[in-house]
């Protein structure tokens, strides 16, 4: 037995809802995954605030319809896909898509959409490649230290050299 109009409904404003809590999506060719498989995915997203949705393809395509941002998924809206909305740490979430295909054989990324754009093979590689969002809050946090030390020194140097250069000039007026 089919879905009610009613139950389409709420699917697509769940959708919906996934969407605009959402930063990137990719989508997924899932053909010949197990629900097994597909639970494994689905928990490696949690950790990255990510998750996977199977829906049909119209459903989606009603979920973004009106929505500027959403509206270059059109283009890879068919076959069978599974949608991988993120709204975290995208490059982990990225991270562990790929490394679930990699591990199964049996899925690819059909593509990708962030902030509005279309993302290419090459270019979702890239963000897998970034660093986590805790490495990068670690390099920031490092590279302040870092000035501030710098800053410190400069300062503390100013009066250091002052007085040397006033004791020098003392002590050379003295003989």
């Amino acid at each position: 037995m089919g879905r009610t109009l009613e139950s389409k409904k709420q699917i697509v404003e769940k959708l919906e809802d996934l969407l605009d809590n959402s930063e990137m999506a990719l989508v997924l060719d899932y053909k010949g995954l197990s629900t097994k498989e597909m639970s494994d995915l689905r928990s490696r997203l949690q950790q990255s605030d990510g998750v996977c949705k199977v829906t049909k393809n119209t459903l989606m395509r009603q979920a973004i319809k009106g929505k500027d941002s959403w509206t270059g998924l059109e283009s890879l809206l068919t076959g069978t896909n599974a949608f991988v909305l993120i709204k975290g740490d995208v490059g982990s979430a990225v991270k562990a898509v790929q490394a679930f295909q990699k591990e199964t054989q049996k899925s690819e990324t059909k593509g990708g959409l962030f902030e509005g754009k279309l993302l290419s093979q090459d270019e979702i590689k890239a963000i897998a490649k970034l660093p986590s969002k805790e490495a990068l809050m670690g390099q920031i946090a490092g590279a302040l230290n870092s000035i501030t030390s710098k800053i410190a020194i400069g300062i503390n140097e100013v009066p250091s050299g002052l007085a040397r250069s006033l004791k020098q000039h003392s002590e050379s007026g003295e003989s």
